[in-house]
């Protein structure tokens, strides 16, 4: 196998989980509980909790501009 193979495979799945920390870093919240749920979520489920942020958790936040 290749090291830019293996370097795609453990990439790939850290990716939603920066994309959601840094979403939850741009949205308001009803609560700022909630969102350091979110945030703790996303960072002790890697990947997983990325993904499910951004399914059903990036919807209950606001966008700030």
């Amino acid at each position: 196998m290749s090291h830019g193979l293996t370097l795609l495979i453990f990439l790939i799945p850290i990716v939603p989980t920066f994309w959601a920390i840094v979403d939850l870093a741009y949205r308001d919240f009803v609560s700022i509980r909630r969102k350091a749920l979110w945030g703790i979520f996303v960072v002790f489920v890697p990947c997983l909790g990325g993904i499910v942020y951004l399914l059903f958790g990036r919807r209950q936040g606001k966008k700030t501009t």
